[in-house]
């Protein structure tokens, strides 16, 4: 329920916030400021010499120096006709997420801009933690292109971080760097800048949704101009054209920025009248525990057998979900998947529901097409509950379409494989559960180090909900290459377990994958009971208390009176100082450790681990102590 409150005081008050300066000189052009409702944040907007530009400043210090926005020809004449300020102040309830409620506070200018002969206005909006830009545009010529920029002049000695892909994120890059290298890295969304002194900034964009013609934001660094940049171009079609946000998240410390709700607030609402079907939850998955082989002298494939003991453990342990990933169909044609006689997919379907287990199935477009206007009906059909959609490349009307497709059948999609980063989709289209935006996958241990790990949960992670298929119990078996879809070099995973059930929670998604065998887990049963309590998606508060960029980071999120938290460090090994000052005051609870032993190495013993119980309260202090890649939780709960 939006509750807004705008009154006429108010608005006195913001007029005192922001001013329209009109200088004694003709050829001076106005000169506009409007603050964050705290008053900490302010965006300039200035109108020299035909073009709008903007500078962002925290306490009047500058943290992005004044920089060029547009959204025709950079060399078009732009000039501000008016302005109209408003503020809002309401909260709204996510389907899903890191918050069971989310505060949406901000003041807004908008400006009339006239660009020679076509008409736009600058949304300019200000929080407390970031801001957001976007133009519309108006009254223009069909088939005109238009280029929405905006750049980014940062100081020289700022550091900059972002994703690469399925390999080791990029960074740290210090931005004079940039000026003099011959070959520029390849920055893509989101950007994290250090600029030290406790300011972190992130570069990203919102809202994709209502313009996905114009493709996911692209950045480079302007020689020319000694600044970062980004683009998007598109011909322009219809009546209006407006333009998805820009978004620069601020934060005193870079865990925060994973947090932060800047990027959802500026997401178009839910847009599904119904979304009581949309669950978030945890999946078992069979794609890595092929040839696995059990005690009783069980060994898993791709058959019914195999999928009925997933499902069985399942429903033991509460487990929302089973995720049936490729293979499951040798060949695929228009309207037709051949599928291995070993597999019942009926019977497995129906033994799924009996069970009270939700199934999602993976579908490769590079086994051939079934038909999108056929296949999310069909996937229906089959009893599944979502889709896992792999290959289907970095077109954002195609994804989009994905997504309501999906929707329109009750499913579930998690996107794979180079996914669009389709930041705030969740709100908008609460199915789109997760997506790979990372590295994922056991096969490449260039990547997936402890250290790359904390770098994607501090990078990566703040476009949005990611599934990273943390959660390997078994990691001897792993790492002596008896998995059939295991690392390609043994010994090269390092990890450890309690590791594992931390990086479970530090990771923000609305599906959390777990990617080893049944046996795996009911073998450390007490230490899988962290995860299985885990409530997945629904979690009313979320709060990084501890990070350090490929160091260590510490995530607490809590559901109800119940506080889970995931700490991992390293391969250094480290403590890290937990203070329970969130706890309400006056109250005993019970806290279960899941931690490393003095023994236990990454390398050497990844899997030695203990549990114990204790009694805390508000403002105790909790040494957690890591091994080398090691992992600390906690699950604390009223006495």
């Amino acid at each position: 329920m939006h509750l807004k409150s705008f009154s006429l005081l108010k608005h006195n008050l913001l007029l005192l916030i922001v001013f329209f300066t009109l200088n004694a000189c003709a050829n001076k052009k106005p000169i506009l400021t409007v603050k964050s409702p705290e008053g900490k944040l302010s965006v300039v907007i200035n109108n020299d010499q035909n073009k709008v530009s903007y500078t962002l400043l925290k306490e009047g210090k500058a943290l992005i120096n004044t920089s060029e926005i547009s959204i025709l020809s950079s060399e078009a004449s732009a000039i501000i006709k008016s302005s109209k300020l408003s503020s809002e102040n309401n909260t709204w309830q996510p389907v899903w997420g890191q918050f069971s409620e989310i505060k949406n506070e901000y003041n807004e200018l908008v400006l009339d801009v006239e660009i020679e002969k076509t008409k736009a206005k600058l949304y300019v909006r200000v929080y407390n933690e970031g801001i957001g830009l976007r133009y519309q545009l108006e009254g223009y010529s069909e088939g005109a292109e238009a280029n929405f920029y905006c750049e980014y002049n940062l100081s020289n000695t700022d550091v900059l971080y972002c994703p690469a892909g399925e390999n080791v994120p990029l960074g740290p890059i210090v931005v004079q760097e940039l000026a003099s290298a011959e070959k520029q890295p390849k920055l893509v969304m989101p950007i994290v800048v250090d600029k030290s002194e406790n300011t972190f900034l992130s570069l990203l964009e919102s809202d994709l949704f209502v313009a996905p013609e114009f493709g996911v934001i692209k950045f480079n660094f302007n020689k020319a101009k000694n600044t970062v940049a980004s683009s998007n171009k598109k011909k322009l079609t219809g009546k209006s054209s407006l333009t998805p946000w820009r978004v620069i998240l601020v934060n005193s410390r870079v865990g925060d920025l994973v947090t932060n709700t800047v990027p959802l607030n500026l997401a178009t609402p839910n847009q599904l009248e119904d979304a009581s079907w949309v669950t978030p939850g945890k999946t078992l998955w069979d794609w890595r525990v092929h040839d696995y082989k059990t005690k009783d002298g069980f060994t898993y494939g791709i058959n019914t057998e195999s999928y009925k003991r997933f499902i069985d453990f399942a429903e033991e342990k509460e487990i929302e979900y089973f995720l049936i990933d490729a293979n499951w169909f040798s060949k695929v044609t228009k309207g037709h998947f051949e599928v291995p006689e070993e597999l019942d997919l009926e019977a497995v379907s129906e033994y799924a529901a009996s069970n009270g287990v939700k199934l999602i199935l993976y579908y490769d477009r590079h086994k051939g097409d079934f038909g999108d206007e056929a296949l999310f009906p069909y996937f229906q059909s089959l009893g599944m509950s979502g889709i896992k959609y792999g290959f289907m490349g970095h077109n954002v009307s195609f994804t989009l379409d994905a997504i309501q497709k999906s929707a329109e059948n009750y499913l579930l999609v998690d996107f794979h494989d180079s996914p669009v980063p389709f930041t705030g989709i969740e709100r908008t289209l609460p199915n789109a559960i997760t997506k790979e935006y990372c590295h994922a996958q056991q096969d490449s241990r260039r990547a997936f180090t402890p250290e790359t790990f904390i770098k994607m949960a501090l990078i990566n992670a703040i476009q949005g909900p990611l599934d990273m298929n943390n959660g390997n119990f078994d990691l001897t078996g792993i790492n002596n290459g008896s998995r059939l879809k295991g690392p390609k070099k043994q010994d090269s995973y390092f990890s450890t377990v309690a590791s594992e059930a931390a990086r479970t929670l530090i990771i923000y998604s609305g599906l959390v994958c777990i990617p080893d065998a049944p046996e795996a887990y009911q073998e450390k049963a007490d230490l899988f009971e962290f995860i299985q309590k885990m409530p997945v998606g629904k979690w009313d508060e979320s709060k990084v208390l501890h990070a350090k960029m490929g160091d260590y980071i510490s995530t607490a999120r809590r559901h109800g009176e119940a506080w889970f938290i995931g700490s991992v460090y390293n391969q250094k090994g480290g403590t890290l100082t937990i203070n329970l000052d969130f706890l309400k005051e006056g109250k005993n609870y019970e806290v279960t450790f899941y931690e490393d032993t003095a023994e236990t190495h990454c390398k050497t013993n990844p899997e030695a681990y203990q549990v114990r119980t204790a009694v805390v309260k508000k403002g105790d202090l909790i040494k957690a102590q890591m091994a080398p890649g090691g992992g600390h939780c906690m699950w604390i709960r009223p006495e």
